[in-house]
């Protein structure tokens, strides 16, 4: 069933919008995807925080003119689908790289991160890289842990204090002040 000239127009003006929002996609091709694995791939995309969507080349370049992913669409060739976002580039190239590990007939055939096309052995290199909560997590770390290590020297101080008086109650080292005193006694006499 061939598609309206109309039909073309409303899913270009819809992708041209969606595509203005994007800072990063990555641009897939597949064999024989079963409408299963096409639900899982959606999900897990959607999961990412992106969307995914199977698109005619020529409409995909019509759509992507002017905007920062049009370097990953030009020329394309088979069947193409683009996941795009405009948040975390690391997240989505994890799931589809988890998602191509798990099956073969997806495979990557370009990708744009912040406007720059990348390689698709970039795409794996991105899939390797923490997330943007781990780095926080990390860097946060790394922020407090100067402050830990100088609480945890001043309370040394005064625990090691209490440790040498507990030591010397228990010792009787501060028993009766008589030893001092005939000491002095004796000296006196």
């Amino acid at each position: 069933m061939a598609v309206t000239k109309a039909k073309k127009i409303e899913v270009t003006d819809k992708l041209t919008a969606d595509f203005k929002t994007a800072s990063h996609a990555i641009v897939g091709t597949f064999n024989k995807l079963t409408v299963e694995k096409d639900y899982e791939l959606r999900k897990a995309v959607r999961g990412a925080g992106a969307k995914y969507s199977v698109v005619k080349n020529t409409l995909a370049e019509r759509a992507a003119r002017g905007t920062k992913i049009e370097e990953a669409v030009k020329n394309l060739s088979g069947v193409t689908s683009i996941a795009f976002t405009s948040g975390d580039p690391v997240q989505l190239a994890k799931v589809l790289s988890k998602y191509a590990k798990d099956n073969p007939e997806y495979e990557f055939k370009a990708g744009v991160v912040d406007g720059k096309a990348i390689k698709i052995s970039e795409i794996n290199a991105l899939a390797s890289l923490p997330s943007k909560e781990e780095i926080y997590s990390k860097l946060l770390f790394l922020i407090n842990a100067p402050a830990q290590r100088l609480v945890t020297v001043m309370n040394a101080v005064g625990r090691d204090i209490a440790v040498v008086i507990n030591q010397g109650v228990e010792k009787q080292k501060f028993s009766g002040g008589a030893a001092p005193a005939q000491g002095g006694e004796a000296a006196a006499q």
